[in-house]
Parts: structure tokens; sequence; C-alpha cells
């Protein structure tokens, strides 16, 4: 129906321009035919061209911004009600959550290094006469204050906050977002930073950075296993010169594994005080 609005000045000049044409013929014709109707049946035909023209339906998920004579009245809907033809114009917005992409931008971190970043933004409208009335094109607007602000924030941050940090500026983003945007009635629920890039130099400097630090990490791990091997062995060695019946068990254990593994090396058993009487008879003669 809004083709044949559109269409309806042009028509009527056209009636014009015909009766002024062919002057009192074509009114003539137009009277012979009307004469030919009922008055009812002409009555019934307006009520319905009328009724075609000026009922509307929104859907639940959307309200019409409606302007009479190029005032704005209100929003109405969801649901079907009336305007009047020619007089009253009805502009619909969307409620639902829009997801908006922000295209890549190149940012110069604070700490002077060149990253490319993109988010998304997720925005509804909660206000239609504002979104209509304030702004020419609120998801255009909308679009280029997530560009500026997603600069200006990430430019405000160094690259280490910008990786580990993702969180706290998803809700800096935000709140500056939306404070932007209150006045033409857009609520933003959320932004979201979604893909960070590196420079290839600056990917491959921290990858050296990284397998360094596993390196060290790998080092510190083995010293301090050293470290405890070592304390270990110091007590069992106390423990042993204090208990000689300590040292003959062990002495005995050894030459079990020894003998259990397969091969052909001979284990002669030799009785840890004869040791000692070779080890006492040294010390002698040393003494000596």
């Amino acid at each position: 129906m809004k083709p044949i609005l559109d269409f309806l000045p042009f028509i009527l000049f056209l009636v014009i321009v015909l009766v002024s044409i062919m002057g009192a013929d074509i009114l003539r014709l137009i009277g012979g035919i009307a004469m030919g109707f009922s008055p009812v049946i002409v009555i019934a035909i307006a009520v319905v061209v009328f009724l075609a023209v000026a009922i509307k339906i929104v859907p639940e998920y959307q309200r019409a911004v409606i302007f009479r004579l190029g005032r704005v009245i209100g929003a109405k809907g969801p649901g079907l009600f009336i305007l009047i033809p020619i007089i009253d114009r009805m502009v619909k917005v969307d409620l639902r959550t829009v997801t908006l992409d922000v295209p890549t931008q190149d940012i110069i971190t604070r700490d002077n290094v060149s990253v490319s970043v993109d988010a998304v933004v997720y925005f509804r409208v909660v206000d239609p006469v504002k979104a209509i009335v304030a702004v020419e094109n609120y998801l255009y607007a909308t679009s280029q204050i997530a560009q500026t602000t997603l600069r200006s924030v990430c430019g405000a941050a160094e690259l280490d906050e910008l990786l580990s940090e993702r969180e706290k500026l998803n809700i800096q983003l935000q709140e500056i977002i939306d404070r932007q945007t209150d006045p033409w009635g857009i609520k933003v629920v959320a932004v979201e930073l979604k893909r960070i890039d590196l420079p290839e130099e600056l990917r491959k400097a921290m990858a050296r950075q990284a397998e360094a630090e596993r390196e060290r990490r790998a080092k510190i791990i083995t010293a301090e296993a050293e470290y405890q091997a070592a304390q270990k062995l110091a007590e069992a060695a106390q423990i042993l010169s204090t208990q000689p019946i300590a040292l003959q068990l062990r002495y005995l254990e050894t030459i079990q594994n020894v003998s259990t593994k397969p091969g052909n090396t001979v284990v002669i058993p030799v009785p840890t005080d004869l040791l000692k009487v070779f080890v006492s008879g040294e010390k002698v003669q040393g003494k000596d």
C-alpha cells in the first residue's frame, strides 16, 4: 500500500491534466460511470480503501514512530492501530538486540606497539522516538562511535594490558559507548574484543621470550630437585653411619638387585666385617 501512497500525487496531477485537456467531456464520462453504481457500493469501496490504507499492524519486536503533518506524536505498537492517510506517516524501529561488527582498527598502544584490533558491539533501541528524531541513522552513528572509542581506549593501554586484561577493557568500552549513545535512545548491552593481531617480528620476539622463560623454570626445577636429593642423601648417610646394621641390609639388598638382572656378571659377596679389618689395618699403618 505504501507504493500507492507514494504515487498518489502523480495520479492526482495526471487527473488534473486530463481534465484540463478534455474539459467537460471527461467529467461527463466520469459522472456517467459513477451513476451506474449504487451509493452503497461506492461507500463500501471507499471504506475498504480507507481501512486498507489506514490500518497498520506492528509485530511485538517493533515499534512505529508516528509523524502527523511532520510532527512526531509518539510511538505505537505492538499490534493493530489506525493512521490517517496522507496526514500520518509511520517509521518502524526494531527493538531486538543488534550485533554490530566493528571493523579492524590499526592502533598504536601506549608503549608504542602497532597492533590491529577488532570488536563486536551488542546494543538495542530502548526509545524509538529518540532513535528516529535525535539522530539521522542510529546504526551508522553507533558504528562510528564504537570505532573511535575502540581506538582511543586501546591506544591508551599498554600491550600487556591489552592481552591480559580484556575483561577490564570490555567494560570500559561498554560504559563509554553507552554513555555517548544514550541521548539517541540506544542501550549498549556488551562490547567484546574479538581479535588482536600482532606484527610478525613481535610474535617471534614473544615466542623467544616465552621459550627462555620455560628454560629458566626448567633449570630452577632441576636445581631444586638436586638440592632436595642431596639433602636426602646426607640424611641417609647420617643414618647409616649411626646404624651399622642398616648398612649391612643395604649391602645385601644391592647384591640381590644385581643378581636378579640377566647377564654374565659374577657377584662375589664379601662380608663387611672383613672390609672393616682392612680399613682398620690401613689406618694403623698410616699412623706408623
